[in-house]
């Protein structure tokens, strides 16, 4: 292992502590710490990213074994539910998040000043890099205390009624009443080796939800999501009867209160025509008299 600058030290020893595991191949704790753009020219090796690979398929089978093991009247359908929603991007950066691992990850110069726009996704993949070197280092066992500890508490029941593929579910709720959802980026941030996507949801020419991810597949999928928990809100969808006759009744006294404001006005221009015209013969009457 190279010498590490101070910086790196002492990212590696508050690493362990929020881990409350010491590394015996320091070196991987590194790798799992460091964001590519501090390794550029180096050997990929040296960043986090083949360890999000092994990461990512560790955890999902922690996670899928713990909700297999914890749920046992669960279907197939809504134990992968629980497992897509414990291991999204959102919900692991947000514990790495409260974990602190923010102030872990070793960023290279050209992130500096740029408010570490990829925070968001870096959070996510060193929690999965690290899930990784901990199976590496110390076995399943390592890794497995770790993702109890600090994932799996966040599981529950209500998980697995969640739509499996928000996208589907939007597009089956919204064609109930013939409109047909489409997606649109609408922004890009970050540097080009860890993009952030910003994608719409529209319905027509309206602007629906909007979501973020680390690929657009993603960034639609949060936004598609975040369009059905608010549903009511853009279209009155999803509502109680009780709601629905209630917004039902609001909407026919309207349409009646317009109704009888433009028959008003019909009988008051068909008033001010007749008084016209009532005038007008009188005018004609009086000038035949007078002549």
């Amino acid at each position: 292992m190279t010498e590490l600058s101070e910086e790196q030290k002492h990212k590696l020893a508050e690493a362990e502590r929020i881990l409350d595991y010491q590394f015996s191949n320091k070196q991987l704790l590194l790798s799992a710490i460091t964001h590519p753009s501090a390794t550029e020219g180096k050997s990929v090796t040296y960043s986090y990213e083949r360890l999000e690979f092994l990461g990512d398929s560790i955890l999902g089978a922690i996670v899928a074994y713990t909700a297999f093991t914890s749920f046992h009247e669960l279907d197939e359908g809504g134990l992968t539910r629980i497992k897509v929603s414990l291991v999204s991007g959102s919900s692991l950066a947000d514990v790495a998040s409260e974990l602190g691992f923010a102030d872990v990850i070793v960023f290279g110069s050209s992130e500096t000043g740029t408010g570490k726009r990829g925070l968001h996704s870096a959070l996510e993949n060193v929690y999965e890099a690290l899930v990784a070197a901990l199976f590496l280092d110390g076995g399943i066992e390592a890794a497995m205390s770790f993702v109890k500890r600090s994932l799996i508490p966040r599981m529950s029941l209500d998980m697995a009624k969640e739509p499996e593929n928000p996208k589907s579910a939007l597009q089956e709720k919204l064609q109930e009443d013939g409109v047909t959802p489409t997606y649109k980026l609408v922004e890009t941030q970050g540097p080009p080796h860890d993009r952030t996507f910003i994608a719409q949801v529209f319905a027509g020419n309206k602007g629906l939800a909007r979501g973020t991810g680390r690929t657009k597949k993603e960034a639609e999928s949060r936004a598609a999501k975040t369009t059905l928990e608010r549903l009511s809100e853009f279209f009155g969808l999803g509502m109680t009867d009780e709601e629905k006759a209630e917004k039902t009744a609001r909407a026919e006294a309207k349409a009646t209160a317009k109704a009888e404001k433009s028959d008003a006005k019909k009988r008051k221009r068909s008033e001010r025509k007749q008084s016209k015209q009532g005038s007008g013969n009188q005018q004609q009457t009086g000038s035949h008299q007078h002549s």
